[in-house]
């Protein structure tokens, strides 16, 4: 049984394998908690914003699309709370000279207790086999009780210490806990501080003259100020959204787990825009849609779980995040939030600008409220990339590596290979590709026995293995052999693309 850490390292190192990911400026020994993406990465990526666009935008009749500037006039920031309250409460050990965010710290020892909690359960579950009442079980049994209710006064706690900027109790919080370092298990700690996570730059010509900027933190408030003019040229009426995709830089302390948490990284959202009083129904209502969206991947609904947040933001009436598990446990994928007006409303006062919305159905003007849903996309794609990776042992006792990608997000979707470097075949082979480039990212390999390059596509996620032989030249069939099922079956080389569109089609696959 390979332990969660070896399988996250293999995770990573599989992701260099196969052109997923690599470590950015690696010939100059990298740039700690960045990374760059390779060919199939750069592919895997574009799919899992495209699937999340076309539902996001394509799917809703009032949802459209921006693409604000990275750069943005500075007083933004200062309207959005950025600069005086964009921290993390950093801690470091005295012993090993580590520096860690202390609410995480906290968050994972509280994780903890509900894995215990969660055992208790499962081993119940073989207890009682299919009389187990799972909610009466947790409702009843004393250890799940405890265990969950010191997570959720822990997790109080923080929160109300961090509400009222109390660092000295989330220190003495991470002492009562005994929380030690985790590389070394010293529990020697210097006092909790708050760290500002903007990249600061310059925009001028002369160090003089220079303008103090700062590389955005978030996409969200290049929505915000082009709220009036994506409503008016758009001729938007209440409840719309306007959904972006970019880049976002934080200059974070405590960068691991590889692509989980960057430096420089990239977001999906989209700001709701709604009547003031109706917010929670539409919260509510962008949160099952959201879960929806994740769960027609197919990736389990036991790897997902909703975390309603203790500490809400200053600009919060409401948030949830959906949680994946990931294979150093449940963590944020995706946060859903109810952003009140604070946004327009700070906009307004800094800027002297309305930004309000004359409701003709009410006859008068108001700054609207929004629902946010905000996702990282490479998050999301080592959600993906982690739970697709999958050792099988074969009935003939062989073992593969198969990289089991939903197949709407898989970089190549098709390999074509001719059996043999002669006869004809690679000729047919480089038609097929030819064909069906326009529409899907197909390749041709050539190279090893077909065996391997079974192997090798596995390996890299591609869904499909197109083999020409002898007999195509016979009935112009070929061999189309399912990735994940290891079926192979004989189809027209006409039918190839109808027969692929079964399974890589939006709509099959949104539906």
């Amino acid at each position: 049984m390979v332990n969660n850490e070896d399988f996250f390292k293999k995770v990573v190192s599989h992701a260099k394998e196969y052109g997923y990911i690599f470590a950015s400026s690696e010939i100059y020994d990298g740039l700690s908690a960045v990374y760059d993406y390779g060919q199939n990465g750069v592919e895997l990526k574009k799919n899992i914003r495209e699937y999340w666009w076309r539902s996001m935008v394509y799917m809703h009749q009032n949802i459209v699309g921006l693409d604000a500037a990275i750069l943005m006039h500075p007083t933004t920031w200062k309207a959005s709370g950025h600069v005086d309250a964009f921290n993390d409460p950093l801690i470091d050990n005295k012993d090993s000279k580590k520096r860690y965010r202390a609410d995480v710290l906290i968050e994972d020892f509280a994780e903890k207790l509900e894995q215990k909690a969660q055992k208790e359960i499962q081993k119940a579950q073989k207890r009682f086999g299919d009389t187990f009442d799972e909610a009466q079980f947790v409702a009843t049994n004393d250890r799940v009780l405890r265990y969950r209710s010191e997570k959720q006064a822990i997790l109080e706690r923080m929160a109300r210490s961090l509400e009222s900027e109390d660092l000295a109790d989330v220190k003495a919080l991470i002492e009562e806990l005994e929380i030690a370092d985790p590389d070394t298990g010293s529990r020697n700690w210097t006092d909790v501080r708050q760290f500002n996570l903007m990249f600061g730059t310059k925009l001028g010509a002369s160090a003089e003259t220079a303008t103090d900027l700062y590389l955005r933190p978030e996409t969200a408030q290049g929505i915000f100020v082009n709220f009036l003019n994506v409503q008016k040229t758009g001729r938007m009426k209440i409840p719309f959204g306007i959904a972006q995709t970019g880049k976002a830089f934080r200059n974070e302390i405590v960068a691991r787990q590889f692509i989980f948490r960057m430096r420089e990284f990239e977001q999906m959202e989209m700001q709701f825009f709604v009547r003031p009083g109706e917010e929670m129904k539409w919260y509510e209502y962008w949160k099952e849609t959201r879960l929806n969206w994740h769960l027609s991947l197919g990736m389990g609904a036991e790897n997902y779980r909703f975390h309603d947040h203790e500490k809400l933001a200053h600009y919060a009436n409401a948030a949830a995040d959906i949680e994946f598990n990931f294979p150093f446990g449940f963590k944020e994928l995706e946060g859903i939030h109810s952003r009140t007006d604070f946004d327009l409303n700070q906009h307004e006062k800094f800027s002297g600008k309305k930004l309000q919305f004359f409701d003709p159905e009410l006859n008068e003007s108001y700054v609207p409220y929004v629902v946010e849903t905000s996702i990282g996309l490479d998050r999301m794609f080592l959600a993906v990339l982690s739970h697709s990776l999958k050792d099988e042992t074969l009935e003939d006792g062989s073992e593969r590596t198969v990289l089991k990608l939903p197949f709407i997000l898989a970089p190549v979707k098709a390999a074509i290979l001719p059996l043999l470097k002669k006869d004809g075949l690679p000729e047919i082979a480089h038609k097929i590709v030819e064909d069906l480039q326009w529409d899907y990212n197909v390749i041709y390999d050539e190279k090893d026995a077909v065996g391997r390059r079974y192997r090798r596509q596995d390996a890299a996620g591609t869904p499909y293995c197109i083999t020409v032989d002898h007999q195509t030249k016979e009935d112009g069939t070929v061999t189309l052999r399912n990735r994940d099922s290891m079926v192979q079956e004989r189809v027209a080389i006409e039918a190839l693309s109808d027969k692929m569109k079964e399974s890589i089609t939006y709509k099959n696959w949104l539906s």
